[in-house]
């Protein structure tokens, strides 16, 4: 099934919605639900059956939406942690100068980067070098600690689109290298539109990855060519940390980032960049400078 969160005109904050086809039915709190997709990933073993049958048409649908009429928001807003990981195609780690790498590289982001679709990417008056990144974000689902690799896909709840927008002259133009500052800038985390569960993805490490500026292609690649797949990932980070529902993990960027190319091409105000993810959806967000 697909969850996510959708603008209603009419009301104060966004509301869940299951995506059925070419229709979404907002899901409203009146009726049991809940208020956020948190709290829906925190108790979701009370409401499976109850989705799966509007899901598959078993039950009545109610103030069904056209697709075509409805804004998304992102379908997470407050995570507890979003991890993300560098260098996790070696075509890309090649790319941008390095071997690749013989343990994941791992970083993170503030909840306060994170935009929605069609939601403006902001360039910020302190960077002159921002830059994309396709990536599938995987959405945990079941808490876990030192889970085993071959228990790890169990703890996934579902996958959606992300886009890891880097300020390259702070992520390794300053001293030290300022990963963090440069990686999580406010509105650096574009996700969505939607959270496709894991039971309909026939295989993550078989997904066509692509990311277009302005229309023209600047990714395209596929999951399977991941350094770390996505069990390996889990499993590792959970021996450092407990992973709970609803956190993120934004599993890394294959090659064709702007900074590789000659010239490098980083993003403008003005632009329109498309993350395309194979059984997941399209993320598009405008870009537009910080103080227009």
């Amino acid at each position: 099934m697909k969850l996510a969160k959708i603008k209603q005109v009419d009301a104060a904050a966004s509301v869940l919605a299951l995506v059925c086809d070419q229709t979404v039915m907002p899901l409203p709190s009146s009726e049991g639900w809940p208020d956020t997709m948190e709290q829906l990933l925190e108790r979701f073993d009370q409401f499976r059956d109850r989705l799966q049958a509007l899901a598959d048409g078993e039950a009545k649908r109610v103030n069904e939406l056209p697709l075509e009429d409805v804004g998304f928001d992102s379908p997470l807003r407050q995570p507890e942690k979003i991890i993300c990981i560098g260098k996790n195609y070696a075509d890309h780690a090649k790319e941008m100068g390095s071997e690749a790498p013989a343990l994941p590289i791992i970083f993170s982001k503030f909840a306060s980067s994170i935009i929605g679709p069609e939601e403006p990417v902001l360039l910020p008056e302190l960077s002159r070098q921002v830059d994309f990144e396709a990536e599938l974000v995987v959405v945990i689902g079941v808490q876990g600690k030192s889970i085993a690799r071959e228990d790890a896909m169990k703890h996934v709840f579902g996958y959606c689109c992300g886009n890891d927008i880097s300020a390259r002259d702070w992520q390794k133009g300053k001293p030290g290298g300022q990963w963090l500052l440069g990686k999580t800038m406010d509105s650096f985390a574009p996700l969505g539109p939607v959270i496709v569960t894991a039971d309909e993805v026939p295989d993550p490490q078989d997904m066509r990855v692509q990311l277009r500026l302005n229309g023209q292609t600047m990714q395209d690649a596929s999951t399977a060519d991941m350094i770390f797949p996505i069990d390996r990932l889990i499993s590792h980070v959970s021996n450092f940390v407990t992973l709970k529902p609803g956190d993120l993990i934004f599993t890394g960027t294959p090659p064709g980032v702007g900074a590789a190319r000659t010239p490098p091409v980083f993003l403008s105000d003005g632009d329109k960049v498309e993350v395309q993810i194979e059984s997941v959806g399209c993320l598009s967000n405008p870009v537009m400078a910080a103080n227009r």
